[in-house]
């Protein structure tokens, strides 16, 4: 049976006719050429090139063997390439989801930096309701997902931190705390906090709305919003408070409700996650342009 290197060997010289320029193709020296071809003619048992001190010529048997290997060696090529290519991950499109006008904007930038990366792998941008965001990644809807963090899930991994904001509260226009300037952690067990979805992980819902404060203080839930604005349209009607993101001042202004900012919470960290076994060549590229992206501007 012939090995990979008697048959490129063989290929390219059939198609090169000169030693000199097989071995700089094969990146090997001609000596390597001349001993392969050698070693391959003692197994066929005949001569497969006709050779001269001036030229290099196929024997019949060699054209022959050539016209038969060649449609063959090409198709094998071709399927180890194409293998090869899916496994890293470059074949199919990368699919990422987003909830809120702000990580929309810095996905559009970061999928034009990955398709300036590779030409080849395009990106569909999606957004999702907050209760659709991880059924979306759990099902294979979607390979990426930007998230509000922390996220900690079976199977699902999360990238680096993309963009730290300060937390704000929403409230009533009408209420007493929509007048102050700040707010501290404590004054949440005040008011009734409106619940994020329940698909989401038990990890944001701990960071949205904690049990109690710092000093012990119990926090109340409410009504749970399946999408940001049903949430903006609760607490604008007086059902509770609902923190947010300092973005939500600039993207959704609205009559009826009023953003505090928290002083003393935690920023609200965002990054893009996906499923343990998607983690491709693509998704990971797709999350490396989103970084460089966001440390470009800093």
């Amino acid at each position: 049976m012939l090995e990979r290197h008697e048959l490129d060997a063989f290929l390219t010289l059939a198609e090169e006719l000169h030693f000199g320029r097989t071995a700089e193709r094969l990146r090997v020296s001609t000596a390597r050429i001349s001993q392969t071809i050698r070693k391959l003619e003692r197994r066929v048992g005949v001569p497969l090139f006709v050779r001269t001190s001036r030229r290099v010529e196929l024997s019949p048997l060699g054209r022959r063997l050539y016209d038969d290997l060649r449609p063959a060696w090409t198709a094998i090529t071709t399927a180890v390439e194409a293998a090869v290519a899916a496994g890293r991950g470059f074949t199919e499109d990368v699919r990422v989801c987003f909830t809120g006008a702000a990580a929309g904007q810095l996905l559009v930038g970061a999928a034009d930096l990955f398709r300036d990366r590779h030409p080849g792998c395009e990106v569909a941008i999606r957004e999702a309701q907050l209760a659709e965001l991880m059924p979306w990644l759990r099902s294979g809807e979607v390979d990426l997902a930007l998230a509000a963090f922390p996220v900690h899930e079976p199977g699902v991994e999360s990238g680096p931190v993309l963009v730290t904001e300060a937390r704000f509260l929403a409230l009533p226009v009408g209420h007493r705390l929509a007048r102050r300037d700040a707010l501290s952690v404590e004054d949440l067990a005040s008011v009734t906090v409106l619940r994020l979805p329940d698909t989401l992980p038990e990890s944001l819902h701990a960071d949205h709305a904690p049990a109690a404060t710092p000093a012990g203080r119990p926090i109340r839930t409410g009504r749970s919003a399946q999408t940001f604005q049903e949430a903006l349209t609760l607490v604008g009607a007086g059902h509770g408070a609902f923190p947010v993101s300092a973005h939500a001042r600039r993207y959704y202004a609205r009559p009826d409700v009023a953003y505090v900012h928290l002083h003393d919470a935690p920023p609200v960290e965002w990054g893009l996650i996906w499923r343990t076994d998607s983690a491709t060549a693509r998704v990971e590229e797709f999350a490396a342009a989103a970084h460089d992206l966001v440390a470009a501007h800093l």
